[in-house]
């Protein structure tokens, strides 16, 4: 040790100048940084869910659109209001990646023609709105709520709301860009609607991937600055010297800016939890350089000059550092295993950078410390210093409570293992947004008034070409209909080319039924398709074998545990029939990634724990004492996440996350308290003397390091990104619980088992 640090003093010009140039060569690739918030940001492409996704659209085209909403408190029966649905009608057919327009105006409508009553029209239902009178308009709402392809989803059943629905070009809304302009378009739109009074809400894909980029923009371009300057400020208050705080702040933007870079040329882009790394490696990075400066400090103010205070630091901390960085490495790698690929990129990235962090303070601080050589002034470190005298008082007070400490940890860990078993996980991406986001407020207010804003797109097969025009085939999908209705009073609209034959039966034959004729459907089926303007086929509807048949389910939002428990009814319900079906749509892809935030928490913490626990034996050679130093670092989560239990929050993405880190980040508090707990008993040292060693050269630290982590992670309080949010409140009070078991809970135990054998087994 002492000639690497040699080496670093001697080159300290070298390294000094080195990396910052490499820093600034890597970050020269970070114009080419992009930001993603398509859903395929969240499946690894050979996902069977996304796989199976993928084939439904190039059946059946886009499912993914533009909704615009809005409410007329009077009822929208009136030229104001469809008025308003007419030109936003036309104006989205004219915008670009919009293929379609469904709305209240041009809903097609099928009716006998006056004149002659045994023909049928299929026609646009508002037109010439202007010039209707108040009986002519309250008739058309009547018929309107008649109509079962169109109450519940483009019309409400008071008809006070309606929704117009853009449906978007195959590829469109996987761009990022595009999704920001289509957004802007759409606004732009409505900004022409402003006189009207109304207020609009827009939802869909493009708009919650724009949601999604936005909020990504937002929390790295606020938080960072935000996190960098709280950081600072401690900083300041613990040293009170400026060159701890500058070159702390150099070594976790270096390492930023090059993991960063990194992950740029290797073709990743930003999203949700990627934009978060900047706060994670000045967790990381701090973490590290806070400890060096601590005992440097003390050196210094032993009398030591500037270069024996350098040695002295860096042999004091060397491995305990390495140690610390190895197991947060760990457990931001955890991560990697996970399904979720924005899960998987942030564990990557920040292991690396948490590797990366290591090396950057163990070089570039001591050589900057060599070159600066900050003055600081001597003062006599004794046992009567203030410091030594509350690291005694601190030992005392362990030794004379230790079971009492014992005791209450045990009664609180019992207390909250019962909340664990009320958490549920809830994976539904709408309320990964708090509710004060437009989009959120978009899709509360189809719920509210329409009912539905999710969706399933079941794909029934009848296993025939032609199949679909069987009455046996059709009714089933009725029965269907119903049954599902029924069963699940969530499901709040179903709709098919079943709907458009009862309708054409009802006008020819006063049934709203389905015909017993395979050849009638057939015939009705090709008159409705003949009868389409262009831009309205049907061909979103059904194969061109004529085979598959599209139902499509307008959903409340709830909890993934429900849609999972829908989606499972819907396929045993079709496998007793003589027909196969699957069940597609973006709402159930994100229900199906609910197992894997299970897994990823389960997982990640498994492999977490396992991992630490290999690298605390490797470390400290003790089986024995291995359950004792891994359970301060356990109980933290078990805490966090009964609490949670009661309180009544669900697991999601961002508390998924936090488990793997926590351990990998709250075990480096462990590290340091055991280096130099044993640190002490090896050259003597009784119980007592022992815990005042730590608490001075360790405790401290661990202290202030876990205000600076807390403070940097609660920042996250503020996202609207959920996610973000839980992360942040979890993580946070997670580190809290954790220093206190650790420097608690975790001598305690030393001192019972000092009482029993007089000296812990080591």
């Amino acid at each position: 040790m002492q000639k690497f640090v040699d080496f670093i003093i001697k080159r300290r010009w070298f390294i000094a100048i080195l990396i910052p140039l490499i820093t600034f060569g890597l970050a020269s690739q970070l114009k080419y940084l992009e930001f993603e918030g398509s859903y395929r940001i969240w499946f690894d492409e050979n996902s069977p869910t996304l796989k199976s996704y993928d084939n439904f659209r190039a059946v059946f085209g886009n499912d993914d659109g533009v909704t615009i909403s809005f409410k007329d408190e009077n009822g929208i029966f009136n030229a104001k209001a469809l008025g308003v649905i007419d030109r936003i009608t036309q104006e989205l057919w004219r915008t670009k990646y919009i293929t379609r327009v469904d709305s209240l105006s041009n809903y097609q409508y099928v009716h006998a023609d006056p004149e002659y009553p045994d023909d049928v029209l299929v026609e646009d239902f508002i037109y010439d709105y202007d010039n209707l009178s108040a009986p002519e308009l309250e008739k058309l709402k009547d018929i309107a709520l008649g109509e079962d392809l169109i109450v519940g989803r483009i019309i409400s059943k008071d008809a006070k709301a309606t929704m117009i629905v853009g449906r978007l070009t195959p590829k469109a809304a996987e761009d990022p860009a595009l999704n920001l302009e289509l957004k802007g378009l759409v606004e732009a739109i409505l900004e022409k609607e402003k006189l009207s009074g109304y207020s609009f809400h827009m939802g869909g894909g493009p708009i919650i991937n724009a949601a999604f980029i936005e909020l990504a923009q937002h929390d790295i371009s606020v938080f960072t600055p935000v996190v960098l300057l709280i950081v600072m400020l401690l900083l300041i208050v613990i040293f009170r010297k400026f060159t701890p705080v500058s070159i702390s702040l150099i070594v976790v933007i270096f390492t930023f800016l090059i993991v960063l870079s990194v992950q740029v040329m290797a073709g990743y882009k930003l999203n949700n939890f990627t934009g978060n790394m900047p706060v994670f490696v000045v967790a990381i990075g701090i973490a590290d350089a806070m400890h060096l400066f601590w005992i440097y400090t003390i050196g210094r103010k032993k009398g030591m000059d500037n270069s024996e205070a350098i040695h002295y630091s860096v042999s004091k901390n060397f491995l305990a550092i390495l140690f610390t960085s190895l197991t947060t490495a760990v457990g931001f790698a955890s991560l990697s295993i996970s399904d979720v690929i924005p899960v998987k990129t942030l564990g990557i990235a920040t292991a690396n950078a948490a590797l990366l962090a290591f090396v950057l303070t163990i070089l570039f601080v001591p050589a900057l410390l060599a070159i600066i050589n900050p003055r600081m002034k001597e003062e006599h470190v004794d046992k009567k210093s203030k410091s030594s005298q509350f690291a005694s008082s601190y030992a005392t007070f362990i030794i004379a409570h230790d079971k009492l400490i014992l005791g209450l940890t045990t009664i609180l860990f019992m207390i909250t293992a019962y909340g664990i078993t009320q958490v549920r996980v809830d994976s539904n991406t709408v309320r990964y947004f708090t509710p004060d986001v437009p989009f959120r407020e978009g899709v509360n207010f189809v719920q509210e008034n329409l009912g539905g804003p999710m969706s399933y797109e079941i794909v029934v097969d009848s296993n025939e070409a032609d199949g679909i025009k069987k009455p046996a085939f059709m009714k089933s999908v009725e029965r269907f209909k119903n049954e599902f209705q029924e069963k699940y009073p969530d499901i709040k609209h179903v709709s098919s080319l079943v709907d458009v034959v009862k309708s054409f039966n009802e006008v020819l034959d006063s049934s709203k039924t389905v015909p017993e004729d395979q050849n009638l459907i057939a015939q009705y089926l090709l008159l409705y398709s003949l009868s389409l303007p262009q831009g309205m086929e049907m061909n979103d509807k059904m194969d061109v074998n004529e085979q598959l048949l599209r139902v499509s389910c307008s959903v409340n939002m709830v909890d993934t545990s429900k849609d999972l428990e829908m989606i499972q009814w819907a396929e045993d319900w079709w496998k007793s029939t003589p027909y196969g079906a699957s069940i597609e749509g973006q709402t159930v892809l994100f229900a199906h990634m609910q197992h894997d935030v299970t897994d990823t928490l389960v997982q990640s913490i498994s492999i977490a724990i396992v991992a630490v626990s290999i690298m605390m034996f490797l470390i400290f050679k003790n089986l024995k004492l291995l359950p004792l130093i891994i359970a301060p670092n356990i109980i933290p989560i078990a805490l966090v996440i009964g609490v949670m239990g009661w309180i009544g929050i669900d697991i999601d993405i961002g508390v998924a996350v936090s488990g793997a880190i926590i351990i990998g980040v709250a075990v480096d508090d462990t590290i340091h308290f055991l280096v130099k707990f044993f640190e002490a008993k090896k050259r003597g040292d009784n119980i007592h003397d022992a815990l005042t060693y730590v608490m001075q050269y360790a405790g401290t630290a661990i202290i202030f390091t876990t205000i600076i982590l807390s403070a940097a992670f609660l920042i996250f309080i503020f996202s609207q990104f959920n996610p973000n949010y839980h992360f942040g409140i979890v993580t946070a009070s997670a580190l809290i619980i954790a220093v206190i078991a650790d420097l608690l809970m975790l001598p305690a135990i030393f001192s019972l088992l000092d009482k029993r054998d007089n000296q812990p087994r080591i």
